[in-house]
C-alpha cells in the first residue's frame, strides 16, 4: 500500500493534537445526522463525529431529527464548521430495526457504511447511529422501491443555492461570514422539484455537489426552509488526502453517478445542474457512458454577472469548452432559472421523448422567467 501524501500526514498530526488537548479539557464527542438511502438489497448510511465544549448532560433535549439537526448547526455555523474537530477512529453502532452494525470513523470522523440485507420497505425511515461516548441518534434513510423509474438529482451550488463559488474571495464571505438567512435560493427550483413530484411521490431527490461535509446541517435547513423536497447529500471532505492537497470535485461527482446508477439500476434520472462550473460536462460524459441511465438533462444558464464571481469571466465554461450535449440521444433544456426549465422539463418528466424532438420544441420557445404562469409561482413560505 503507498505511502500516504505529506498534506495528509500534517493534517492527521494536527487533528491528534487537538482532539488530545480538547479531550484534556472536558470537551466530549456528539454525533451529526446526515441523511442516507439506499435499495430494498442494501442502505448506504452516513455520520459524523465531532468533539463539542457542551457536555450532553448540559445540553436542553433535543427529541427531533430537526432538533438535533439545529443544535449542531448552531454550534458549527459559518467558519467554526471548518475548524471542528473530528473524532478519528472513533467507534460508532449503527442499529436498523434489531440488526447492530459496527464501524470506525475515518480521519475525517465520518462513517458511510454499506447495510445489506436492512429488511426496510421502501419510503422514509429512521434508523439508529450510537457511539460509546456520544448519545444515540435516529437519523432518516430514504429506500427506493424497485418500482420507482423516475428521479431527480441535482447540483447545490449555483443551481439551488446562488453562492458565486468557487471565485475564493466570494466562496470564503459566503461560508465563513454570511449566515443561512441571507443566502438566495434560485428563483423557481424549489417549485419545480415540487412540481415534479406531484407526478411521481416517490421519485428521490439526490443533492449532489463538490461543497463540504461540514456544511450539512445548514444546507439541510436552507433546502427545507426555501420549500426544496427532502433527500440526502452527496457531498465531499474538502483538505488534504491519502493522494494529494486536494480532492477533485468532477471525480466526486463522477463517482456518485456511477455508483447511483449501479445501486438504483431501475431510475432514470433527471439530471440538474449549472453552466458555471462543470456539470454540462460531467452529466455529458456520464449520459454517453449510460444513456439507459438518464432521462434527461437540465441546465441553469447562469447571467453574465453570475458567470463573472463564478470564474472571472463573463461567459460559461460550456462555451469556451463546448460539451457535444446535441450529439446525446436524450433531452437536454436550458434557462436561467426553475421557472424557465419546468415549462422544458414537465414533457420529458412525464415519457421518454426523443432528445431531437425536444429540443425543436425547446429552440422554438424562448422561456422567459419574468413572467412564471400562476400555479409555478413560489408558495409564500418559499419566499
Amino acid at each position: 500500500m503507498p505511502r500516504p501524501h505529506a498534506a495528509a500526514l500534517l493534517e492527521d498530526a494536527y487533528n491528534r493534537r487537538k482532539a488530545d488537548v480538547l479531550r484534556s479539557r472536558g470537551w466530549v464527542t456528539r454525533l451529526v445526522p446526515l441523511t442516507g438511502y439506499g435499495s430494498v438489497s442494501q442502505l448506504r448510511v452516513f455520520g459524523r463525529v465531532i468533539l463539542t465544549g457542551g457536555r450532553p448532560e448540559d445540553e436542553p433535549d433535543a427529541p427531533t431529527y430537526a432538533a438535533r439537526l439545529r443544535a449542531v448547526e448552531l454550534e458549527t455555523r459559518g467558519w467554526r464548521a471548518f475548524f471542528s474537530t473530528p473524532a478519528v477512529d472513533e467507534p460508532v453502532t449503527v442499529r436498523v430495526n434489531e440488526r447492530i452494525i459496527t464501524t470506525r470513523t475515518d480521519r475525517g470522523g465520518f462513517i458511510d457504511l454499506t447495510v445489506r440485507g436492512h429488511g426496510l420497505a421502501p419510503g422514509w425511515h429512521h434508523i439508529y447511529i450510537g457511539s460509546p461516548k456520544a448519545e444515540t441518534i435516529d437519523v432518516p434513510v430514504l429506500v427506493v422501491g424497485t418500482t420507482v423509474t423516475h428521479g431527480i438529482i441535482s447540483d447545490i451550488d449555483d443551481t439551488v443555492l446562488s453562492t458565486s463559488l468557487p471565485r475564493p474571495l466570494i466562496a470564503a464571505w459566503n461560508t465563513f461570514v454570511r449566515s443561512e438567512g441571507a443566502r438566495r435560493a434560485v428563483p423557481g427550483m424549489a417549485t419545480m422539484y415540487r412540481e415534479l413530484l406531484a407526478a411521481h411521490p416517490d421519485a428521490p431527490v439526490i443533492y449532489l455537489s463538490t461543497g463540504a461535509w461540514n456544511t450539512a446541517p445548514w444546507l439541510t435547513r436552507f433546502l427545507r426552509r426555501n420549500g426544496y423536497p427532502p433527500g440526502p447529500m452527496l457531498l465531499t471532505d474538502w483538505g488534504p488526502t491519502n493522494t494529494g492537497w486536494f480532492r477533485s470535485g468532477q471525480e466526486h461527482k463522477t463517482a456518485q453517478l456511477h455508483r447511483l446508477a449501479r445501486e438504483l439500476p431501475h431510475v432514470k434520472w433527471l439530471l440538474v445542474g449549472d453552466d458555471g462550473q462543470h456539470d454540462p460536462k460531467i452529466y455529458t460524459e456520464f449520459t454517453t457512458r449510460r444513456p439507459d441511465r438518464v432521462r434527461g438533462i437540465a441546465i441553469r444558464e447562469l447571467s453574465p454577472g453570475e458567470q463573472v464571481l463564478s470564474h472571472v469571466i463573463p461567459v460559461a465554461n460550456d462555451d469556451l469548452l463546448p460539451a457535444p450535449t446535441e450529439d446525446l440521444d436524450v433531452p437536454v433544456v436550458r434557462a436561467p432559472d426553475g421557472y424557465g426549465l419546468a415549462r422544458q422539463v414537465r414533457e420529458l418528466w412525464q415519457g421518454d421523448i426523443p432528445a431531437r424532438t425536444l429540443a425543436r420544441r425547446a429552440s422554438a420557445t424562448v422561456p422567459s422567467w419574468e413572467d412564471p404562469p400562476a400555479y409555478l409561482l413560489p408558495d409564500p413560505d418559499e419566499r
